[in-house]
């Protein structure tokens, strides 16, 4: 077998989220749908920075039982130069249920306790971001007591 192919990621932006509080549709294909509303937040980093802008912008989550999240969240962010970003991505949290339960309450816990990363995918039509629309991300997340912050790099 050859070598396996190298891995290159830049870092992009820490993305700041501000949230309201989730509306619980219920059981639904095994897990508990709920719907968190994104209520603006921000977006700084090397090659872009901007704001998110408040709704239409939520995460539709699915919690197992065991206490497992997939994320599947849509934003627009506005760029500090005005462009407008599509920014949709899906995501896991998942971790020991203790730590998945204080995470339920609000609590903080360290980041290195859970496992949280998401997959990012960008559209804009901004000429000063085209580059964007050609780039996969990934992001790794922390569940802070106040939102959602995820360290997005993208993968070169």
């Amino acid at each position: 077998m050859d070598a396996p192919l190298p891995l290159s990621t830049e870092f992009l932006f820490r993305l700041t989220l501000a949230v309201a509080a989730p509306q619980g549709i219920g059981p639904s294909r095994g897990a508990d749908l709920r719907v968190v509303p994104v209520t603006g937040g921000t977006f700084e980093g090397p090659r872009l920075s901007g704001e998110v802008l408040p709704g239409p912008a939520g995460d539709w989550l699915r919690v197992e039982p065991d206490g497992t999240t997939h994320l599947d969240v849509r934003l627009t962010l506005r760029a500090a130069g005005g462009g407008l970003v599509y920014c949709q991505y899906t995501g896991l949290r998942a971790g020991p249920p203790e730590v998945l339960a204080r995470l339920g309450r609000g609590e903080a816990v360290a980041p290195d306790s859970y496992y949280f990363r998401t997959a990012v995918r960008f559209e804009t039509g901004a000429p000063d971001l085209a580059w964007l629309n050609r780039l996969i991300a990934v992001g790794v997340g922390q569940r802070l007591p106040e939102g959602p912050v995820y360290d997005v790099y993208g993968v070169l």
